[in-house]
């Protein structure tokens, strides 16, 4: 029962997680933005339309009641109504505009009284308000009141010839027609605007579906990369994204290969330099083995000759384990204030002896002292190398110099040699793991071929570079920088 359970609870997670996954996919993204963009203008502009009609219906109907109450105070002055409001022909005129626009008029002489009340509730009353002060002032109003649906206004009962203010005409007016046609025009409005929501909804998911076809294939080519490598690259040019997108996974994937067919390799040249020596031991032993009464003087030197290749042998291990220790990650670094110059000294006073089998000399120019933070034991096997294959690969009574300056942000270490040089072709290759330039003399000269490539990744460390420049017959030079503060 508590599996069951367990099973439930799982599947509505899977359930839950699936549905915030489409939620935060670009494709649903897009289809917002698209709704967003097609539906906002369309509510702006139905608002901007019904206000707007609200705006210019009021200001038509002020218009239309002012004209007639002007028509109609005219009459009120010629017929003397501020004396005598008995005039049926005016009070009748009166009652059909109120009747019209379904508003009440009162007219209020200048005592402030009012005479004529079209509802018959305030007449004989004094009122006195700003907008009837004002209208006596000589300023007529006019008012809109949106919440309760009328409009007053007030106008001047003047005498044409002497320009005297005989009285006021205040007028309400009903909007309740403006805003049922408001109404109606809202209901068009959002009726209109479902109809384009749903429109732009259906088409802008298929449309986003669309847009978001190419970033699809991109995955889809990335995934199938997921079971293998493929022979060819990917391409996807429908935009300028996902064509960027292709070209740098292609970057990476030709780097991927790279790295791969390098540690193929690198397992091949393990296989290869480890089992030689053990070849030649055995060929070694069997030939003892294989004869009766081996004389002393060639028993010797069949195990000299094993004992070089052991020796051989124990070098190779012990380069490839340096190799594994630069692999690690930096942290493994320790890192101290070091003289550069007193590590280049004793480095150059240790490779003396090996120097001096072939005559070469070593020189070391400091121009400056150099006090640096570095990890004292793998830069030494950096520099070591360098010097040391500036020595094996130089002609008889050559020189191998060494120098040494500084920045306020860097040092800088040159190993250059007077040696046979490196072809053009083979330059960027000897950083590689086994890598030798000359093949057929690689025995003779010595070494394992994982010297430089053990120098590269003792600099890069530090955070370093090193570039070499060479020309066939006339010497090498590698040239190091390192920072002389380290930062992680």
């Amino acid at each position: 029962m508590f599996t069951q359970s367990g099973e439930l609870v799982t599947i509505s997670r899977l359930k839950n997680k699936e549905k915030w996954k489409f939620l935060r996919s670009l494709r649903f993204r897009i289809t917002v933005i698209l709704v967003i963009i097609g539906i906002v203008p369309c509510v702006i502009l139905e608002k901007s339309i019904v206000n707007s009609y609200e705006d210019r219906a009021v200001s038509v109907r002020s218009i239309t009641v002012k004209n007639q109450c002007d028509i109609i105070c005219n009459q009120l002055i010629q017929q003397n109504y501020m004396e005598d409001p008995g005039s049926d022909v005016i009070n009748g005129q009166l009652s059909m505009l109120t009747n019209i626009y379904g508003g009440r008029i009162l007219i209020i002489d200048q005592d402030f009284r009012v005479i004529k009340d079209t509802y018959d509730m305030d007449r004989g009353k004094t009122i006195i308000s700003q907008e009837v002060i004002q209208s006596f002032q000589g300023k007529e109003t006019s008012q809109y009141d949106r919440k309760n649906s009328y409009l007053e206004m007030t106008v001047r009962i003047q005498n044409t010839e002497t320009k005297e203010t005989l009285g006021v005409m205040l007028v309400s007016i009903s909007t309740d027609e403006i805003r049922a046609n408001m109404k109606i025009l809202e209901t068009k409005g959002m009726t209109i605007l479902s109809i384009i929501a749903l429109l732009v909804l259906v088409f802008g998911y298929l449309l986003a579906g669309i847009l978001m076809k190419p970033f699809q294939k991109v995955t889809r080519s990335i995934e199938d990369i997921t079971d293998g490598y493929l022979d060819e690259s990917i391409s996807v040019p429908d935009y300028l994204e996902t064509e960027l997108i292709t070209d740098a996974f292609n970057k990476m994937l030709t780097r991927v290969r790279t790295l791969d067919d390098s540690r193929q390799e690198f397992v091949s040249n393990v296989s290869h330099e480890l089992k030689t020596p053990l070849a030649s031991m055995k060929v070694l032993a069997d030939s003892l083995n294989g004869q009766e009464g081996v004389p002393v003087e060639l028993y010797q030197e069949f195990m000299q000759d094993i004992t070089s290749e052991i020796d051989r042998e124990n070098q190779i291990i012990t380069d490839l384990l340096s190799l594994v220790k630069m692999d690690k990650k930096v942290a493994d670094l320790n890192i101290t204030q070091v003289n550069i110059n007193e590590l280049l000294e004793q480095l150059l006073k240790r490779l003396h002896p090996i120097a001096a089998q072939k005559n070469v000399e070593l020189i070391l120019d400091s121009f400056r002292p150099v006090n640096a933070e570095v990890d004292a034991t793998k830069l030494s096997l950096a520099f070591s190398n360098l010097i040391e294959n500036g020595i094996k690969y130089n002609n008889e009574n050559g020189w191998v110099r060494v120098s040494l300056n500084a920045d306020h942000k860097y040092f800088y270490v040159t190993v250059a040699d007077s040696g046979i040089g490196i072809p053009e072709e083979s330059i960027a290759h000897i950083f590689e793991r086994f890598y030798r330039v000359d093949k057929s003399h690689s025995r003779e000269i010595g070494g394992t071929g994982l010297g430089l490539a053990i120098a590269r990744s003792a600099i890069v460390m530090h955070r370093g570079a090193i570039r070499v420049y060479s020309k066939e017959n006339e010497g090498t030079t590698f040239s190091v920088r390192i920072p002389l503060n380290y930062v992680m």
